[in-house]
């Protein structure tokens, strides 16, 4: 329940920020055609981009839409794709788990830096994006893992 509630607030936010991402581009695009230069669009939508990707990165993550071997995976049957399953997810939750202590680095050191043309906007708001995402497909890695973990002892088999 917590996860199916947490994968949907992320696919909100990344909805959301898609949404304003493309208001962006058409605002660029509907001023620049009538000669007006509104130049604080360029940086809005970069960012909700990014705010977009990665939250959807983790949403994918958690679906197992996103980083898959299927060559292998179609070929085992029973434990042996169980315990691949957690090879990959474990791999994954390393880079994970790296990625979320790193980028709290990169969050303090660039908390204070400003946008350009917002000055009064912090690029810590855009940076606070990576480990949101981060310790989210961390949360998600490590309930695959679990859900997985239990299927191997209750002998379930794997079509």
């Amino acid at each position: 329940m917590f996860i199916k509630r947490l994968e949907k607030i992320q696919l909100t936010l990344g909805v959301t920020f898609l949404t304003i991402f493309f208001i962006a581009v058409i605002i660029q695009v509907i001023t620049r055609y009538f000669g007006v230069s509104v130049i604080w669009t360029e940086e809005v939508a970069n960012y909700s981009f990014i705010w977009a990707v990665f939250m959807g990165a983790a949403v994918m993550v958690n679906r197992k839409d996103h980083f898959n071997f299927d060559l292998l995976a179609k070929k085992l049957k029973g434990n042996a794709k169980h315990t691949l399953h957690i090879v990959i997810d474990g791999i994954l939750l390393l880079f994970c788990a790296a990625l979320f202590f790193y980028s709290l680095t990169a969050l303090t050191t660039f908390w204070d830096y400003k946008w350009v043309s917002l000055p009064s906007m912090k690029m810590g708001y855009v940076w606070i994006s990576l480990p949101i995402m981060s310790i989210t497909m961390v949360i998600y890695l490590l309930s695959h893992i679990a859900g997985t973990v239990k299927k191997i002892t209750a002998g379930e088999a794997t079509e």
